[in-house]
């Protein structure tokens, strides 16, 4: 166990460091120079030589990248002259509120689409079964920001029973404190997710619905509740467990909509303003915390595989 842990460590450390050095040199490779982004355009040719010149900016990326790195190393996601303020302080003042929205998201999915996926399964080829099939193939297949604006006509301009933007509080317990504000924008996030859970919860479940355990209790006079809740579960859950952390940038993703859509100020909400303004900091704070998250959560996600499954240690 201890040597596949650190094997997943090295593979999840390399990966962080590659994307680090993409975006890295996607952003200062082909947006032009960040002095004049930052300055503005009626600034002077000599203005943004200095600044560029100040910050390293005028040097070749690769040492750039190494002064990037350096800074890393220090805890230092580098500073927004845009809106004066370190990136690690911006980052730190709107993740609570995104992980909240992501996170009762991703609760909320969870509580749905386990049951409905087993009840799929069971009733596999059944009227419900089909019906719950095409609603989950069409809120798939259904863009975030698409959902988002049916919800908001619906529920906020057709009936008027909730708001069409989400609460403006920094508090990160706002869904909490203010729940009907926050309705919509977690509906929205939870519609989505649902409807992928969902789809591989049903796949998990037939699989083991088939398999020899579920007959020999079966056998034994084990009600269907009993089979269902003390044997298949367990097994059936695993291959969703391993999607939830690799779904984390989709989370992300559809934070980054649904804030944008819903005027929520978190992190998807920061990282949009900061690409209409080029905020180069912001952006690669931001994407180098969300690949982060990304690499953490598929390595927890192998752990809590391996343990339930100690088979899996071995791939």
């Amino acid at each position: 166990m201890t040597r596949y842990v650190l094997r997943r460590l090295a593979t999840s450390a390399v990966v962080v460091l590659g994307v680090s050095l993409i975006t890295f040199m996607m952003l200062h490779g082909l947006s032009g120079s960040p002095g004049r982004a930052i300055l503005g355009v009626e600034a002077s040719v000599e203005a943004v030589a200095a600044f560029d010149r100040e910050h390293g900016y005028d040097r070749s990326l690769v040492v750039q990248y190494v002064m990037y790195l350096g800074d890393l190393l220090q805890g230092d996601l580098g500073y927004s002259y845009r809106l004066n303020q370190s990136v690690n302080d911006l980052l730190a003042e709107n993740a609570g509120r995104t992980a909240m929205l992501a996170g009762a998201a991703l609760v909320l999915a969870i509580g749905i689409a386990v049951p409905l996926g087993v009840f799929q399964a069971v009733k596999r080829n059944s009227v419900g079964d089909n019906v719950l099939t095409a609603l989950t193939f069409v809120a798939y297949s259904m863009p975030v920001f698409l959902l988002a604006m049916l919800l908001i006509q619906v529920f906020a301009l057709g009936l008027g029973i909730l708001p069409a933007q989400a609460s403006q509080s920094s508090s990160n317990f706002v869904i909490f404190t203010e729940p009907r504000a926050m309705l919509l924008p977690v509906l929205t996030l939870t519609g989505v997710t649902v409807a992928m859970y969902s789809r591989y919860q049903r796949s998990a479940a037939l699989d083991q619905l088939a398999q020899d355990y579920i007959r020999v209790a079966r056998a034994k006079g084990l009600s269907t509740r009993m089979v269902l809740t003390r044997h298949l579960l367990r097994n059936a859950c695993l291959p969703l467990v391993t999607l939830i952390g690799m779904s984390i940038p989709l989370l992300l993703a559809g934070n980054l909509v649904v804030e944008s859509v819903f005027n929520y100020p978190g992190l998807g909400l920061l990282f949009f303003n900061s690409l209409n303004n080029q905020d180069y900091p912001v952006l690669l704070g931001y994407t180098l915390v969300a690949s982060i998250m990304t690499v953490l959560g598929n390595l927890l996600a192998d752990l809590v595989v391996a343990v339930s499954d100690p088979r899996t240690q071995n791939a």
